[in-house]
Formats: C-alpha cells, sequence, structure tokens
C-alpha cells in the first residue's frame, strides 16, 4: 500500500514535470512568433516607405518627361513655323523648306542642276507644283506660260494666246482649261490676293472700242477678273484688275518673237509662302 502511494506521488510529478516543459516550450515559441511578427510588420513598414519613396521619384520623373515631351513639341512647332530670311530675299518657315525638298525631288535633275539659288530652286518647286496642279502640259513651256516667285508673291505669266484673240481683249474658248485651274486654286484659300496685269507690246493700237495700249492692257485685267468671277465663282474681294501697257517689257520689242513675249496677263497671288506651298503640294 506504501508502495502504490509512492509511485502514484511519483507518477504526479513526472506528469506535472513533463507538462511544465511543454509549457514553457510552447510559451518560448509563442514568444518567438511574436517577436518574428513584430519584426516583419517593421520591415513592412519599412518598404512601404520605401515603396512610397520611389513611386514619387517616379511620378516626379515622369512628370519631367511629360514637360519636356511638351516642350520638345512646343519647340518642334515654333522651329516649323519660324521664318528665315535666305541671303537672296526669299523668306520661308522650315515646314515650307521641307515640302520644298520632297518637290524638289520630283524635279527634272537637268533642270535642278541649273538652279543655283534657294530661290531658283523655289521657282523650279512652285513651277513644278503649279503645272501639276493646273495640268499644263499641252503648253509650250517657257514661252504660253511662267512661273516665278518673289519673296511670298507668286507671279503666274500667261501669253496672250492662250486667253485672247489678236488684239482683242475678250476671252477665248482655249482658256477655259487654265482660268478653271486658276480659280481652283484662288478658291482653295481664303487669305490669298489675285492681282490681273494686263501687258501689251509697244505697237499702237486705236479702234472704235480701244483707245490705245493702256485701254487694251486693262480691258484685259478685267476681262479675267471678270470672268473669275462670274464663270468661276471667285470672289469679287479678292480680285485686283491692272493695266501696264507696254511699259514694263520682257525683252526688247525689235522682234516679232519678242513682242510675242511681251504681250501676256500677269496672275500675282499673294499669299505667305507656307500657304501657297500647302494648297500648291502635289498629292
Amino acid at each position: 500500500m506504501k508502495k502504490i502511494s509512492i509511485l502514484l506521488i511519483a507518477a504526479l510529478v513526472l506528469s506535472s514535470c513533463v507538462s511544465k516543459k511543454k509549457y514553457m516550450a510552447l510559451e518560448q515559441e509563442n514568444g518567438e512568433i511574436k517577436s518574428q511578427l513584430s519584426k516583419t510588420r517593421v520591415e513592412k513598414e519599412d518598404l512601404e516607405h520605401k515603396f512610397a519613396k520611389i513611386q514619387a521619384r517616379v511620378d516626379a520623373y515622369n512628370a519631367k518627361i511629360n514637360s519636356l515631351n511638351e516642350d520638345v513639341e512646343g519647340l518642334k512647332i515654333e522651329n516649323d513655323i519660324k521664318l528665315d530670311v535666305n541671303a537672296d530675299g526669299t523668306v520661308m518657315s522650315n515646314a515650307a523648306k521641307s515640302k520644298l525638298l520632297a518637290t524638289l525631288e520630283n524635279v527634272d535633275p537637268v533642270k535642278l542642276a541649273e538652279a543655283k539659288t534657294l530661290k531658283d530652286s523655289m521657282n523650279l518647286a512652285v513651277q513644278y507644283n503649279l503645272e501639276k496642279t493646273m495640268d499644263t502640259s499641252a503648253l509650250d513651256e517657257g514661252k504660253d506660260i511662267a512661273v516665278n516667285i518673289n519673296e511670298t508673291v507668286v507671279m503666274i505669266s500667261i501669253s496672250d494666246k492662250m486667253l485672247f484673240n489678236s488684239g482683242s481683249y475678250r476671252i477665248s474658248s482655249k482658256a477655259n482649261n487654265i482660268l478653271q485651274k486658276l480659280a481652283d486654286v484662288i478658291n482653295s484659300e481664303k487669305s490669298i490676293d489675285v492681282m490681273v496685269e494686263g501687258h501689251t507690246d509697244s505697237r499702237n493700237i486705236n479702234t472704235e472700242k480701244i483707245a490705245d495700249n493702256w485701254d487694251l492692257s486693262v480691258l484685259r485685267a478685267t476681262s479675267v477678273v471678270r470672268t473669275l468671277q462670274h464663270k468661276y465663282d471667285v470672289d469679287p474681294a479678292k480680285l485686283i484688275a491692272s493695266g501696264r501697257s507696254s511699259y514694263q517689257p520682257l525683252v526688247d520689242n525689235d522682234t516679232r518673237e519678242n513682242r510675242s513675249k511681251n504681250r501676256r496677263t500677269r496672275i500675282i497671288l499673294m499669299p505667305n509662302i507656307d500657304k501657297f506651298f500647302a494648297l500648291m503640294e502635289a498629292n
């Protein structure tokens, strides 16, 4: 009996010791877990703080990049519209220069080789685009029509035989095509003003309806203006009619051929050069 009691007491003591050890182990493990959790939270907060700083820097860089892109675009636009005055007096922007170079790629290389100045190149480009727009392939090049450019003024000189019968100021039917194309160009841009100048040779003229060369040159200019207005719907507020008589000859009036060169109608288009290239740009 006494032995049994001793055994029971020993069992209880051992059992108590084992439970206490497990408890202490669990307590220690729990403490380690709490410590690790606390450490993890600290690390998480630290990472979140670092991430926030990185995100702020990224946002700042993105904002700077966007600002630089806007500045670049602004500079590009400014550069495109910047006007340069060249040594020969021509005035054009970088955008017009780009269009000029693109057009010159289509110009006859032989003609292009003869261009000595930027102004010569501009004349070739404008003539190419105008002839393409107006379909002047059937004309006697260099005689029936000539295109020139002086700063921002485009001048189209048309032989009188393309527009009138000899000694007459009435528009002939063969002028329909060229006047229609001119009207299309004029009507395509609201800002263009158009001066029509009549020019004669030096031979005197006096008829029942025409007093002299002054009269003939003015009558021819007004005939072109009226035709553009009434037949081709050009706004008359854009049109100017003037006569130059025989006092601005291209060459001396000493031969029949030269007199033919001097008998002409000059159409002067007055946009800025950018708008002219835009409306004349070949498709």
